[in-house]
């Protein structure tokens, strides 16, 4: 979508995720094998990432984007998000801090969701990869007005976890795929103020809507790999794409690690999140400056 449209302003005072099957842990697998593999040889890191890692961009707020049409408020608490989905491993290590003190935030709800190698959200798998019906290149939605119910149960993709003493959670996935009108991406959430309980995360609000993307070069030798290579979806590059605001690791551009020549072996992608822990930003707005909650 040229740009992915916002849903309606929803109430933020409750919000409950559900634990899947009792699963509140890492899970192993293609996790492990990127830490031991996919990081040798030769590795690509965004310079702008890297930077922002070492503290000299950390007094910045994080760009907030639209939310996107595909959210559903009820992702499951897990780090293993891949349900058996085909595609170039991925593991994702988000920071989150307090962008004005530098603090890690402790005990934030954070969400991730994206579509798979061929550009498919779960819970829309009726849409396929194209635009939704009256959406357009030419005509995206005004921002606040797009939110789509799910048209199924699948859930793969999606996943919320808590950031630990040092504001961080880790997810494995794999390497998003496109769709019409956008680069690959990664929508996110930070939620704060919330309770964690047996169930998962209750309450609170969020505080930071986001997309994290991917450097053209890493996007590029992805696309050449199966199942990417059999997507007949004309794809955007980063350049192009209408969200994405081109301020590097503050509008989220990820540090990405992986062996240039073996790309099927995974990549590591990484980055600092900067938000304001006292706003609400649902994702209904686009913006670069966070409000202050009432």
């Amino acid at each position: 979508m040229t740009q992915d449209g916002a849903r309606h302003k929803r109430n933020a005072s409750r919000r409950q995720v559900l634990v899947a099957g009792g699963a509140a842990v890492a899970v192993a697998g293609t996790g492990a094998v990127l830490a031991s593999n996919a990081l040798a040889d030769e590795t690509s890191t965004s310079a702008e990432g890297a930077r922002l890692a070492t503290g000299e961009t950390c007094y910045r707020l994080s760009t907030e984007a639209i939310e996107g049409p595909y959210y559903i408020d009820a992702d499951m608490i897990r780090a293993d998000v891949t349900e058996g989905k085909e595609g170039v491993p991925l593991t994702l290590t988000m920071k989150v801090i307090d962008a004005e003190t530098c603090k890690p935030v402790r005990n934030a709800a954070v969400d991730i969701w994206h579509c798979d190698a061929l550009g498919v959200y779960s819970g829309y798998e009726s849409m396929g990869s194209a635009l939704p019906p009256g959406m357009s290149p030419e005509n995206p939605p005004p921002a606040g007005s797009m939110h789509l119910e799910p048209t199924d149960n699948k859930r793969y993709l999606r996943g919320t976890l808590r950031t630990d003493h040092a504001g961080k959670v880790r997810f494995t996935s794999i390497f998003p795929g496109w769709y019409e009108g956008r680069a690959a991406h990664i929508h996110t959430k930070v939620h704060v103020d919330g309770t964690w309980t047996e169930g998962g995360y209750e309450g609170g609000r969020t505080c930071h809507t986001g997309q994290l993307y991917f450097e053209e070069e890493a996007v590029l030798a992805v696309a050449e790999t199966e199942p990417y290579s059999t997507s007949t979806v004309k794809r955007v590059t980063l350049s192009e794409d209408t969200v994405y605001d081109d301020s590097g690791a503050t509008g989220g551009l990820l540090t990405l690690r992986y062996d240039k020549k073996r790309i099927t072996k995974g990549v590591a992608a990484s980055i600092t999140v900067g938000v304001n822990p006292e706003a609400s930003n649902n994702g209904d707005v686009p913006g670069t400056s966070a409000s202050p909650s009432a």
